[in-house]
């Protein structure tokens, strides 16, 4: 076990982590990064990333992640790519238990983020980046006039279908069943929107090339099948939280989301979430830096105590 006390442990190196670790290294406190991946997390799969202010030619998800973790480094914060194995977050000093060891920390800033659910097709991952996306605001002025097929029948669908509808030229909206869950308000929109339903149906197949050609769809009630052909496949069927972990440490919503408000903390004194690991509106790169900072706050105001 090390036996240093660090002021802050933050677990997940994407742009909530580093923004974090940025503001607490910065403040003069002593700060470690557990990334069991790389720096940047989701966002490091992105290719293109062009609504994160500052870079007006957009930028690649993995250099931006790689910027974020050298602005943090320059300050002091320490990075080690460990995974997090068990917590404990009611001991006094915070234990954290890592492939790498056992380390002590007065505070944890949990940074660990939230994957898309997927189709679960064997093309899927790939095509990722090539025709397979997860996300409309982030990805879609990249089928600016295009063709695309969005999958799901929730809220973040109807919003995607929605978003899409204004800068493709043709948008398909899958669903499994016979009606949205999403709410009345999305509803009313899309019957007011060009967007076309596609009804009990579920995607098969992705067809591609070097990119995305079309989709093969299955009738989940006739069997019957039909070829659409497109540019695009934007994914919507929910994210999954990476919260296992802390089962039973902090409190979580139905969903796995931790559930924190705008000053990032949890209900366990010294702990906080901050990016798309816990409840909120918008989960974007920016709003993942900007909870970054916040927490810095309470974190330092934490330690003085």
């Amino acid at each position: 076990m090390n036996d240093k006390i660090y002021d802050v442990v933050i677990i997940g190196g994407g742009p909530g982590g580093y923004s974090a670790a940025l503001y607490c290294a910065r403040s003069g406190m002593s700060v470690l990064v557990l990334e069991k991946l790389s720096p940047g997390g989701q966002m490091a799969t992105t290719g293109q990333v062009d609504n994160y202010p500052g870079f007006e030619d957009g930028i690649d998800g993995f250099e931006l992640g790689d910027k974020m973790k050298k602005g943090a480094d320059r300050f002091g914060a320490e990075t080690s790519f460990d995974e997090v194995i068990r917590v404990d977050l009611q001991a006094e000093p915070k234990k954290i238990t890592t492939t790498g060891g056992e380390l002590l920390t007065k505070t944890v800033v949990i940074a660990t983020g939230a994957s898309p659910r997927e189709l679960g097709l064997p093309e899927e991952k790939k095509l990722r980046g090539r025709g397979v996306a997860y996300c409309a605001v982030c990805d879609g002025m990249r089928y600016k006039d295009k063709t695309v097929v969005v999958s799901g029948g929730g809220n973040s669908a109807a919003e995607d279908a929605l978003f899409l509808a204004k800068i493709c030229k043709k948008v398909y909206l899958v669903h499994r069943r016979d009606a949205l869950r999403a709410s009345m308000v999305y509803q009313n929109a899309l019957k007011d929107s060009p967007v076309e339903f596609l009804w009990n149906s579920r995607i098969e197949e992705i067809f591609h090339e070097k990119k995305v050609t079309g989709v093969r769809l299955a009738d989940v009630k006739t069997g019957e099948e039909r070829e659409i052909a497109c540019d695009g496949v934007f994914v919507a069927i929910g994210r999954v939280p990476d919260t296992a972990v802390f089962e039973g440490q902090v409190e979580r919503n139905e969903q796995g989301y931790i559930i924190a408000d705008e000053t990032t903390r949890t209900n366990v004194p010294g702990v906080f979430a901050v990016g798309d690991v816990r409840t909120k509106p918008l989960r974007q790169i920016v709003t993942a830096a900007s909870d970054g900072a916040v927490a810095s706050k309470f974190i330092e105001e934490f330690i003085q105590k």
